[in-house]
């Protein structure tokens, strides 16, 4: 695993895009596979979204687009009406917490969205395997009492980066020697068994 660690809102908007994927591949764009030939605009080599097949609803949440709508790149067209599927399904409750994430999103500089962005995308090159884990031991942090979840992040980022480095090194080593012991176990089993 990268040696650099995420901070609190960079953990925040990991689990954000992680929780919410799930629910971008449900919001699958059903009216494409109901009329298909209605839905579809070629452009390029991709299948863009003509705007006259869109909902009214979804014409009205995508407004800001209208002008451009037929200019956008089929891949940015899919993400977009997929987004609002999702907005559309959200509780009132979800989407002030929504807004208020993004609104914290756009205040942060671009250089550290962009450590955010890149974070990410190394998270989402990390084996399956390893995705799970982090989003298990990130579970496990969100459910600890608020005032053990302050006290372990204050007691990070007093931590130099030499000593952040030291417990990750740690961390791996104890995982290797672990799967190590756990390799070790199922051999002597296996072994058991054929003796």
């Amino acid at each position: 695993m990268h040696s650099k660690k995420l901070t609190y809102s960079g953990w925040l908007i990991l689990y954000l895009l992680l929780v919410c994927s799930p629910l971008l591949s449900q919001a699958s764009n059903a009216e494409s596979l109901i009329n298909p030939e209605q839905t579809a605009v070629t452009k390029g080599n991709g299948k863009g979204i003509a705007w006259r097949s869109l909902s009214v609803e979804e014409q009205a949440l995508l407004a800001p687009f209208a002008k451009n709508w037929e200019g956008l790149p089929a891949g940015r067209q899919q993400r977009l009406r997929k987004g609002i599927k999702r907005w559309a399904q959200l509780t009132p409750e979800q989407r002030t917490r929504a807004q208020k994430r993004f609104a914290r999103w756009q205040q942060l500089p671009p250089e550290k969205r962009q450590r955010v962005r890149n974070r990410f995308e190394h998270f989402m090159s990390l084996p399956p395997a390893e995705r799970k884990r982090l989003r298990a031991r990130f579970r496990g942090f969100r459910n600890l009492p608020p005032a053990r979840r302050a006290a372990l992040r204050e007691r990070w980022q007093k931590m130099s980066p030499a000593q952040r480095r030291a417990v990750v090194e740690r961390r791996q080593m104890r995982r290797q020697i672990n799967r190590q012991q756990r390799q070790e176990m199922r051999r002597e089993m296996h072994r058991q068994r054929r003796h």
